[in-house]
């Protein structure tokens, strides 16, 4: 079984769209796993299915078990150099960070334009999804940390607001 860029993406968005929590997808020849930021992972680890021998290859050594590390709440945010009463808008996914709804429509909003709760922020585009990101605070922008058509993380920090 091969997965394609877009099958991972698909995979992903399924994910944080449901109340999974962990999904283990093995194939012939890979196994991914995939964990929801923060999710708690359980102190003993389960035990290893045998690998199907195959006649004069010795079986691969099981994939190293790395530790998961919950991300820190996104808000409020106090980067270098900046007052402490900033809060972030943060992505909720992973996809691509668009300021307007078209390329040649205006930006949803600048530095120092001044947004209210509901209002739309910016589109993140996950999977050929446009989906639009309202802001959860009132306030001023102060500051845009992504370009246009970048790609974003979960959690990232998209803008600082200082609340009004």
């Amino acid at each position: 079984m091969e997965l394609s860029v877009t099958d991972l993406r698909e995979l992903v968005t399924a994910l944080n769209q449901s109340d999974i929590v962990e999904l283990t997808l093995k194939g012939a020849d890979f196994e991914l796993t995939l964990r929801k930021p923060g999710a708690m992972v359980s102190a003993s680890a389960p035990a290893p299915i045998a690998p199907r021998a195959i006649e004069g290859a010795a079986p691969s050594p099981p994939p190293p078990v790395e530790p998961v590390i919950p991300a820190a709440p996104a808000t409020p945010a106090t980067p270098p150099g900046k007052g402490s009463d900033l809060l972030s808008i943060t992505s909720p996914m992973v996809g691509t960070f668009y300021r307007s709804p078209a390329p040649e429509e205006p930006a949803f909003v600048g530095v120092g334009d001044r947004i209210s709760s509901g209002q739309t922020v910016c589109i993140i585009e996950a999977m050929k999804l446009m989906n639009e990101l309202e802001a959860e605070i009132s306030g001023e922008i102060v500051e845009i940390l992504v370009e246009n058509a970048q790609p974003v993380e979960f959690g990232q920090t998209l803008m600082l607001v200082r609340p009004l």
